[in-house]
Protein backbone atom coordinates (compact mmCIF):
# COMPACT_ATOMS: atom_id res chain seq x y z
CA UNK A 1 0.00 0.00 0.00
CA UNK A 2 2.84 2.45 0.59
CA UNK A 3 4.73 1.80 -2.38
CA UNK A 4 1.21 2.01 -4.39
CA UNK A 5 0.48 5.37 -2.77
CA UNK A 6 3.75 6.83 -3.37
CA UNK A 7 3.65 5.67 -7.09
CA UNK A 8 0.09 7.63 -7.29
CA UNK A 9 1.49 10.75 -5.54
CA UNK A 10 4.42 10.91 -7.88
CA UNK A 11 2.45 10.49 -10.83
CA UNK A 12 -0.18 13.21 -9.32
CA UNK A 13 2.70 15.68 -9.14
CA UNK A 14 3.86 14.94 -12.76
CA UNK A 15 0.20 15.63 -14.10
CA UNK A 16 0.01 18.60 -11.68
CA UNK A 17 -3.39 17.06 -9.85
CA UNK A 18 -2.20 17.75 -6.17
CA UNK A 19 -2.36 21.51 -4.87
CA UNK A 20 0.74 23.51 -3.82
CA UNK A 21 1.94 22.59 -0.04
CA UNK A 22 4.43 25.10 1.88
CA UNK A 23 6.97 23.13 3.81
CA UNK A 24 6.14 23.61 7.23
CA UNK A 25 9.70 22.76 8.26
CA UNK A 26 10.54 26.08 6.75
CA UNK A 27 7.93 27.78 8.26
CA UNK A 28 9.02 26.63 11.06
CA UNK A 29 12.64 27.59 10.78
CA UNK A 30 11.41 31.11 10.30
CA UNK A 31 9.48 31.36 13.33
CA UNK A 32 12.18 30.34 15.37
CA UNK A 33 15.22 32.82 13.34
CA UNK A 34 12.71 35.62 13.97
CA UNK A 35 12.75 35.13 17.82
CA UNK A 36 15.79 35.75 17.35
CA UNK A 37 16.48 38.18 15.36
CA UNK A 38 17.20 42.19 15.52
CA UNK A 39 15.72 43.56 12.80
CA UNK A 40 12.62 45.07 13.65
CA UNK A 41 14.12 46.37 16.67
CA UNK A 42 16.69 47.85 14.09
CA UNK A 43 14.40 49.51 11.60
CA UNK A 44 11.81 51.07 14.65
CA UNK A 45 15.16 52.50 16.41
CA UNK A 46 16.15 54.24 13.20
CA UNK A 47 12.95 55.74 11.99
CA UNK A 48 11.94 57.11 15.05
CA UNK A 49 15.41 58.11 15.89
CA UNK A 50 16.30 59.81 12.64
CA UNK A 51 13.28 60.68 11.78
CA UNK A 52 10.35 60.79 14.16
CA UNK A 53 7.01 61.98 14.11
CA UNK A 54 6.19 61.68 10.69
CA UNK A 55 2.56 63.84 10.07
CA UNK A 56 1.73 63.58 6.02
CA UNK A 57 2.52 67.37 4.60
CA UNK A 58 5.23 67.56 6.94
CA UNK A 59 8.72 68.03 5.79
CA UNK A 60 9.90 64.58 8.01
CA UNK A 61 7.32 62.94 6.38
CA UNK A 62 9.63 63.53 3.13
CA UNK A 63 12.63 62.42 5.06
CA UNK A 64 10.51 59.71 6.07
CA UNK A 65 10.34 58.11 2.63
CA UNK A 66 13.97 58.75 1.41
CA UNK A 67 14.59 56.66 4.88
CA UNK A 68 11.92 54.10 3.66
CA UNK A 69 13.49 53.69 -0.12
CA UNK A 70 17.01 53.66 1.49
CA UNK A 71 16.35 50.95 3.74
CA UNK A 72 14.02 48.52 1.64
CA UNK A 73 16.97 48.53 -0.75
CA UNK A 74 19.26 47.74 2.01
CA UNK A 75 17.39 44.62 3.42
CA UNK A 76 17.28 43.45 -0.02
CA UNK A 77 14.07 44.55 -1.75
CA UNK A 78 13.24 44.53 -5.25
CA UNK A 79 10.56 46.97 -7.53
CA UNK A 80 11.33 49.33 -4.45
CA UNK A 81 9.43 52.28 -5.85
CA UNK A 82 7.35 55.65 -4.56
CA UNK A 83 3.97 56.33 -5.56
CA UNK A 84 3.02 59.88 -4.57
CA UNK A 85 -0.35 61.40 -4.15
CA UNK A 86 -2.14 64.77 -3.13
CA UNK A 87 -3.97 64.99 -0.02
CA UNK A 88 -4.95 68.20 2.01
CA UNK A 89 -2.52 68.07 5.38
CA UNK A 90 -4.09 69.62 8.79
CA UNK A 91 -0.58 70.48 10.70
CA UNK A 92 -0.26 71.72 14.18
CA UNK A 93 0.54 75.14 15.35
CA UNK A 94 0.58 76.31 19.13
CA UNK A 95 -2.33 75.05 21.43
CA UNK A 96 -2.58 76.14 25.45
CA UNK A 97 -5.62 75.45 27.54
CA UNK A 98 -6.07 76.59 31.36
CA UNK A 99 -8.93 76.55 33.87
CA UNK A 100 -9.64 80.54 34.47
CA UNK A 101 -12.05 80.54 37.24
CA UNK A 102 -12.40 79.46 39.85
CA UNK A 103 -8.48 78.60 40.19
CA UNK A 104 -5.96 79.25 37.82
CA UNK A 105 -4.17 76.11 36.88
CA UNK A 106 -2.72 74.88 33.40
CA UNK A 107 -4.49 71.72 31.43
CA UNK A 108 -2.63 69.10 29.38
CA UNK A 109 -4.03 69.35 25.60
CA UNK A 110 -4.36 68.55 22.32
CA UNK A 111 -6.15 69.71 19.01
CA UNK A 112 -7.97 66.58 17.18
CA UNK A 113 -6.72 66.62 13.59
CA UNK A 114 -8.77 68.39 11.42
CA UNK A 115 -10.37 70.97 13.75
CA UNK A 116 -10.33 74.71 12.72
CA UNK A 117 -8.30 77.01 14.78
CA UNK A 118 -9.60 79.14 17.71
CA UNK A 119 -9.50 83.01 17.12
CA UNK A 120 -5.93 84.28 17.62
CA UNK A 121 -6.25 85.11 20.63
CA UNK A 122 -8.37 81.94 21.78
CA UNK A 123 -12.12 81.09 23.32
CA UNK A 124 -12.93 82.07 27.12
CA UNK A 125 -15.92 80.44 27.98
CA UNK A 126 -17.88 78.50 31.08
CA UNK A 127 -17.55 74.14 29.89
CA UNK A 128 -20.64 72.17 30.48
CA UNK A 129 -19.15 68.95 32.02
CA UNK A 130 -21.03 65.58 30.14
CA UNK A 131 -20.32 61.98 31.42
CA UNK A 132 -21.15 60.40 28.30
CA UNK A 133 -21.51 61.00 24.68
CA UNK A 134 -24.99 59.81 24.64
CA UNK A 135 -26.01 62.47 26.93
CA UNK A 136 -25.00 65.16 24.64
CA UNK A 137 -26.81 63.26 21.76
CA UNK A 138 -29.80 63.68 23.84
CA UNK A 139 -29.49 67.15 24.58
CA UNK A 140 -32.12 69.61 22.64
CA UNK A 141 -31.18 72.21 20.53
CA UNK A 142 -29.55 75.31 22.04
CA UNK A 143 -28.58 73.38 25.20
CA UNK A 144 -24.74 74.65 25.86
CA UNK A 145 -25.40 78.33 23.53
CA UNK A 146 -21.65 80.05 24.37
CA UNK A 147 -20.37 77.49 26.36
CA UNK A 148 -17.42 75.18 25.63
CA UNK A 149 -18.69 71.30 25.96
CA UNK A 150 -16.39 68.73 27.84
CA UNK A 151 -17.46 65.25 26.87
CA UNK A 152 -15.79 62.77 29.82
CA UNK A 153 -16.52 59.83 28.98
CA UNK A 154 -14.47 56.99 30.39
CA UNK A 155 -12.43 54.05 27.88
CA UNK A 156 -12.49 50.47 28.31
CA UNK A 157 -9.24 48.72 28.40
CA UNK A 158 -9.97 45.34 26.29
CA UNK A 159 -7.28 43.10 24.64
CA UNK A 160 -8.87 43.67 21.23
CA UNK A 161 -10.13 46.91 20.07
CA UNK A 162 -13.81 46.98 21.17
CA UNK A 163 -13.17 49.35 23.87
CA UNK A 164 -11.95 51.61 21.43
CA UNK A 165 -14.59 51.20 19.00
CA UNK A 166 -17.14 51.98 21.81
CA UNK A 167 -15.56 54.93 23.09
CA UNK A 168 -13.87 56.75 19.85
CA UNK A 169 -16.95 58.24 18.97
CA UNK A 170 -16.63 60.74 21.81
CA UNK A 171 -13.60 62.28 19.55
CA UNK A 172 -16.02 63.60 16.40
CA UNK A 173 -18.41 64.75 18.40
CA UNK A 174 -17.38 67.99 17.47
CA UNK A 175 -20.71 69.08 15.46
CA UNK A 176 -23.44 67.67 17.27
CA UNK A 177 -22.31 69.90 20.60
CA UNK A 178 -22.00 72.46 17.80
CA UNK A 179 -25.49 72.08 16.63
CA UNK A 180 -26.22 72.58 20.50
CA UNK A 181 -24.96 75.93 20.03
CA UNK A 182 -21.15 75.21 21.66
CA UNK A 183 -18.26 77.43 20.83
CA UNK A 184 -16.03 74.84 21.36
CA UNK A 185 -15.61 70.85 22.15
CA UNK A 186 -13.57 68.71 24.30
CA UNK A 187 -13.49 65.36 24.62
CA UNK A 188 -11.48 63.26 27.26
CA UNK A 189 -8.37 61.24 25.55
CA UNK A 190 -9.50 58.12 24.07
CA UNK A 191 -7.32 56.38 26.45
CA UNK A 192 -6.91 53.72 29.05
CA UNK A 193 -4.16 55.54 30.37
CA UNK A 194 -4.42 57.42 33.63
CA UNK A 195 -1.26 59.65 32.56
CA UNK A 196 -1.88 63.49 31.72
CA UNK A 197 -0.44 63.31 28.03
CA UNK A 198 -3.65 63.75 26.19
CA UNK A 199 -4.25 61.92 23.04
CA UNK A 200 -4.62 63.65 19.57
CA UNK A 201 -6.76 61.75 16.63
CA UNK A 202 -8.75 62.70 13.40
CA UNK A 203 -12.46 63.06 13.12
CA UNK A 204 -14.72 65.03 10.40
CA UNK A 205 -17.10 67.95 10.67
CA UNK A 206 -21.07 67.07 9.77
CA UNK A 207 -21.90 69.38 6.35
CA UNK A 208 -24.90 70.60 8.82
CA UNK A 209 -23.04 72.38 11.30
CA UNK A 210 -20.59 75.25 12.13
CA UNK A 211 -17.24 74.19 12.43
CA UNK A 212 -16.21 74.79 15.87
CA UNK A 213 -12.79 73.96 17.31
CA UNK A 214 -11.91 70.79 18.73
CA UNK A 215 -9.30 69.40 21.24
CA UNK A 216 -8.19 66.18 23.37
CA UNK A 217 -7.62 67.26 27.19
CA UNK A 218 -5.65 64.49 29.15
CA UNK A 219 -7.50 62.20 31.54
CA UNK A 220 -7.09 63.89 34.61
CA UNK A 221 -7.49 66.83 33.80
CA UNK A 222 -10.56 66.18 32.31
CA UNK A 223 -11.20 64.73 35.64
CA UNK A 224 -10.44 67.33 37.83
CA UNK A 225 -12.81 70.02 35.64
CA UNK A 226 -15.75 67.26 36.16
CA UNK A 227 -15.13 67.48 39.80
CA UNK A 228 -14.52 71.30 40.06
CA UNK A 229 -17.17 71.88 38.14
CA UNK A 230 -19.93 69.84 40.78
CA UNK A 231 -19.28 72.91 43.15
CA UNK A 232 -20.03 76.06 40.66
CA UNK A 233 -19.23 77.03 37.13
CA UNK A 234 -15.41 76.24 35.88
CA UNK A 235 -13.77 78.87 32.90
CA UNK A 236 -11.88 77.80 30.38
CA UNK A 237 -9.28 79.56 27.86
CA UNK A 238 -8.36 77.34 24.70
CA UNK A 239 -6.18 78.23 22.34
CA UNK A 240 -5.69 75.89 19.27
CA UNK A 241 -3.93 76.81 16.77
CA UNK A 242 -3.34 74.81 12.84
CA UNK A 243 -3.13 75.61 9.50
CA UNK A 244 -4.31 73.19 6.42
CA UNK A 245 -2.16 72.94 3.37
CA UNK A 246 -1.95 70.94 -0.62
CA UNK A 247 0.63 68.30 0.15
CA UNK A 248 2.18 65.02 -1.31
CA UNK A 249 2.13 61.90 0.72
CA UNK A 250 4.40 58.88 -0.23
CA UNK A 251 3.27 54.94 -0.07
CA UNK A 252 6.60 53.36 -0.87
CA UNK A 253 6.82 49.61 -1.41
CA UNK A 254 9.33 46.64 -2.37
CA UNK A 255 9.18 43.04 -3.13
CA UNK A 256 10.40 39.91 -2.28
CA UNK A 257 9.74 38.49 -5.59
CA UNK A 258 7.76 34.76 -6.23
CA UNK A 259 9.48 31.97 -7.28
CA UNK A 260 7.32 30.76 -9.39
CA UNK A 261 4.18 32.59 -9.66
CA UNK A 262 5.71 35.86 -9.52
CA UNK A 263 2.33 37.67 -11.09
CA UNK A 264 0.10 36.64 -7.77
CA UNK A 265 1.34 38.81 -5.03
CA UNK A 266 0.51 38.76 -0.81
CA UNK A 267 0.46 42.52 0.30
CA UNK A 268 1.36 43.44 3.50
CA UNK A 269 2.93 46.21 5.44
CA UNK A 270 1.82 48.93 8.09
CA UNK A 271 2.02 52.63 7.44
CA UNK A 272 4.52 55.15 7.92
CA UNK A 273 2.71 58.41 8.79
CA UNK A 274 2.27 58.98 12.63
CA UNK A 275 1.00 61.80 14.55
CA UNK A 276 3.39 64.57 15.99
CA UNK A 277 3.45 64.21 19.59
CA UNK A 278 5.29 61.33 19.73
CA UNK A 279 7.49 59.69 17.51
CA UNK A 280 5.24 56.84 15.98
CA UNK A 281 7.08 54.27 17.94
CA UNK A 282 4.21 51.47 17.84
CA UNK A 283 1.25 53.88 15.88
CA UNK A 284 2.80 52.96 13.01
CA UNK A 285 6.20 52.66 12.95
CA UNK A 286 5.90 48.78 13.98
CA UNK A 287 3.78 47.93 11.86
CA UNK A 288 6.44 48.81 9.29
CA UNK A 289 9.54 47.32 11.33
CA UNK A 290 7.30 43.74 11.67
CA UNK A 291 6.44 43.20 7.63
CA UNK A 292 9.82 44.34 6.85
CA UNK A 293 11.40 42.65 8.68
CA UNK A 294 9.45 39.17 8.15
CA UNK A 295 9.64 39.40 4.32
CA UNK A 296 13.40 40.35 4.85
CA UNK A 297 13.71 36.82 6.52
CA UNK A 298 11.94 35.23 3.90
CA UNK A 299 14.23 37.10 1.33
CA UNK A 300 17.02 35.42 2.72
CA UNK A 301 16.03 31.49 1.56
CA UNK A 302 17.71 29.56 -0.76
CA UNK A 303 13.88 29.58 -2.54
CA UNK A 304 11.89 32.28 -2.26
CA UNK A 305 7.95 30.90 -1.35
CA UNK A 306 6.08 30.20 -5.49
CA UNK A 307 4.33 33.80 -4.87
CA UNK A 308 5.70 37.29 -4.46
CA UNK A 309 5.52 39.24 -1.37
CA UNK A 310 4.78 43.02 -1.09
CA UNK A 311 5.94 45.40 1.76
CA UNK A 312 4.23 48.34 1.62
CA UNK A 313 4.41 51.65 3.84
CA UNK A 314 1.64 53.78 3.22
CA UNK A 315 2.16 56.96 3.54
CA UNK A 316 -1.24 58.95 5.07
CA UNK A 317 -3.33 57.08 7.19
CA UNK A 318 -3.89 59.23 10.39
CA UNK A 319 -5.67 61.85 8.50
CA UNK A 320 -6.85 59.45 5.48
CA UNK A 321 -5.72 59.07 1.98
CA UNK A 322 -3.46 56.38 1.61
CA UNK A 323 -6.22 53.40 1.67
CA UNK A 324 -8.32 55.13 -1.51
CA UNK A 325 -4.78 56.11 -3.02
CA UNK A 326 -3.37 52.88 -3.12
CA UNK A 327 -6.64 51.34 -4.71
CA UNK A 328 -6.48 53.94 -7.45
CA UNK A 329 -3.27 53.32 -8.16
CA UNK A 330 -3.55 49.30 -8.68
CA UNK A 331 -7.32 49.21 -9.73
CA UNK A 332 -5.95 47.71 -12.72
CA UNK A 333 -4.00 44.56 -11.10
CA UNK A 334 -6.58 43.99 -7.99
CA UNK A 335 -7.30 40.44 -9.71
CA UNK A 336 -3.09 39.82 -9.09
CA UNK A 337 -3.40 40.20 -5.53
CA UNK A 338 -4.16 37.18 -3.62
CA UNK A 339 -4.46 38.38 0.17
CA UNK A 340 -3.67 41.83 1.68
CA UNK A 341 -3.16 42.25 5.93
CA UNK A 342 -1.47 45.34 7.92
CA UNK A 343 0.11 45.50 11.16
CA UNK A 344 -1.46 48.47 12.99
CA UNK A 345 -1.96 47.67 16.35
CA UNK A 346 1.10 47.78 18.25
CA UNK A 347 4.06 45.85 18.76
CA UNK A 348 2.71 43.73 21.79
CA UNK A 349 2.00 39.50 21.09
CA UNK A 350 -0.04 38.66 18.63
CA UNK A 351 -2.65 35.76 19.77
CA UNK A 352 -5.16 35.54 17.09
CA UNK A 353 -4.73 34.63 12.91
CA UNK A 354 -8.24 35.14 10.96
CA UNK A 355 -8.04 34.27 7.06
CA UNK A 356 -10.67 34.67 4.82
CA UNK A 357 -13.52 32.63 4.41
CA UNK A 358 -13.05 28.64 4.32
CA UNK A 359 -9.22 29.45 4.29
CA UNK A 360 -9.03 27.92 7.47
CA UNK A 361 -10.37 24.47 6.69
CA UNK A 362 -8.25 24.14 3.66
CA UNK A 363 -6.08 21.03 4.01
CA UNK A 364 -3.37 23.56 2.12
CA UNK A 365 -3.36 25.39 5.25
CA UNK A 366 -3.27 22.65 7.90
CA UNK A 367 -0.27 23.23 8.96
CA UNK A 368 -0.30 26.92 10.41
CA UNK A 369 -2.05 26.10 13.86
CA UNK A 370 0.61 23.43 14.79
CA UNK A 371 3.04 26.63 13.53
CA UNK A 372 1.56 29.40 15.35
CA UNK A 373 0.68 27.01 18.54
CA UNK A 374 4.50 27.96 20.43
CA UNK A 375 3.61 31.38 19.37
CA UNK A 376 0.78 31.32 21.74
CA UNK A 377 -1.34 32.05 18.65
CA UNK A 378 -4.85 30.90 17.76
CA UNK A 379 -5.94 29.90 14.04
CA UNK A 380 -9.69 31.33 14.46
CA UNK A 381 -12.68 29.52 12.62
CA UNK A 382 -14.45 33.21 12.31
CA UNK A 383 -13.38 34.85 8.86
CA UNK A 384 -11.33 38.17 9.12
CA UNK A 385 -13.66 40.69 8.05
CA UNK A 386 -11.26 43.98 8.47
CA UNK A 387 -7.18 43.37 7.21
CA UNK A 388 -6.38 47.27 8.60
CA UNK A 389 -7.27 50.62 7.32
CA UNK A 390 -5.20 51.03 4.40
CA UNK A 391 -6.39 47.86 2.96
CA UNK A 392 -10.07 48.36 3.38
CA UNK A 393 -10.58 50.50 0.01
CA UNK A 394 -8.90 47.42 -1.71
CA UNK A 395 -10.99 45.22 0.34
CA UNK A 396 -14.08 46.77 -0.75
CA UNK A 397 -13.08 46.20 -4.41
CA UNK A 398 -13.12 42.66 -3.62
CA UNK A 399 -9.29 41.38 -2.41
CA UNK A 400 -9.06 39.01 0.42
CA UNK A 401 -7.95 40.12 4.00
CA UNK A 402 -6.21 38.73 6.85
CA UNK A 403 -5.91 39.40 10.49
CA UNK A 404 -3.41 38.71 12.66
CA UNK A 405 -4.50 40.18 15.45
CA UNK A 406 -2.19 41.76 18.61
CA UNK A 407 -2.56 42.48 22.51
CA UNK A 408 -4.02 45.74 22.30
CA UNK A 409 -4.24 45.97 26.75
CA UNK A 410 -2.20 48.23 27.10
CA UNK A 411 -1.42 50.20 23.50
CA UNK A 412 -4.42 52.38 24.20
CA UNK A 413 -2.43 54.08 26.78
CA UNK A 414 -0.04 55.21 24.74
CA UNK A 415 -1.16 55.61 20.91
CA UNK A 416 -1.88 59.33 19.40
CA UNK A 417 0.19 60.66 22.01
CA UNK A 418 3.54 62.08 23.36
CA UNK A 419 4.54 58.90 25.23
CA UNK A 420 4.44 56.70 21.93
CA UNK A 421 8.20 56.43 21.54
CA UNK A 422 10.73 53.36 21.28
CA UNK A 423 10.77 53.36 24.87
CA UNK A 424 7.77 52.08 25.23
CA UNK A 425 8.02 48.90 22.95
CA UNK A 426 9.19 45.16 24.24
CA UNK A 427 11.71 43.99 21.66
CA UNK A 428 10.20 40.20 22.76
CA UNK A 429 7.17 40.89 21.87
CA UNK A 430 8.16 42.97 18.76
CA UNK A 431 9.91 39.52 17.66
CA UNK A 432 7.16 37.81 18.43
CA UNK A 433 5.31 39.56 16.03
CA UNK A 434 7.69 39.19 13.44
CA UNK A 435 8.18 35.51 13.90
CA UNK A 436 4.13 35.16 13.27
CA UNK A 437 3.74 37.51 9.96
CA UNK A 438 6.96 35.59 8.68
CA UNK A 439 5.66 32.17 8.98
CA UNK A 440 2.40 32.61 8.27
CA UNK A 441 3.39 34.94 5.13
CA UNK A 442 5.53 31.80 3.77
CA UNK A 443 3.45 29.56 4.26
CA UNK A 444 0.41 31.33 2.27
CA UNK A 445 3.20 32.86 -0.41
CA UNK A 446 4.07 29.03 -1.22
CA UNK A 447 0.91 27.67 -1.53
CA UNK A 448 -2.11 27.91 -4.51
CA UNK A 449 -4.75 28.65 -1.96
CA UNK A 450 -7.15 30.84 -3.63
CA UNK A 451 -8.71 32.54 -0.72
CA UNK A 452 -11.66 34.18 -3.32
CA UNK A 453 -13.39 31.49 -3.17
CA UNK A 454 -15.46 31.64 -0.33
CA UNK A 455 -15.55 35.37 -0.16
CA UNK A 456 -19.17 36.80 -0.44
CA UNK A 457 -18.92 39.88 -2.30
CA UNK A 458 -17.49 42.97 -0.28
CA UNK A 459 -19.62 45.34 0.93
Amino acid sequence: MVRFGASVFGLTILLGGLPALADPATAIKLRDQALADPTAYEILESLTSEIGPRPAGSPAQMRARDWAVAKMKSLGFTNVHVEPFAKRAWLRDGETAEIVAPVPQKLAILGLGGSVSTAADGITAEVVVLRSLAELKSAPANAFTGKIVLVNQPMTRTQDESGYSSAVAARGAASDAARRGAVAYLTRSISTSTARAPHTGGFGYAADAPKIPAGALGVPDADMIEHLATSGPVRLHINLQSHVVDATAWTISGDVLGSSKPDQVVVVGGHIDSWDPGTGAIDDGAGVAISAAAAHLIDKLPRHPARTIRVVFWGSEETGGSSAAYLEAHKNELDKIVLAGESDLGSDNAYLLELPKGAVDDPRLAALPTILAPLKIMVGKTPALDGGADVEAIRKAGVPVLALHQDASRYFDYHHSSDDTLAIVDPVQLRQNVAAWAATLYVIADSDVDFRAGQQPAK
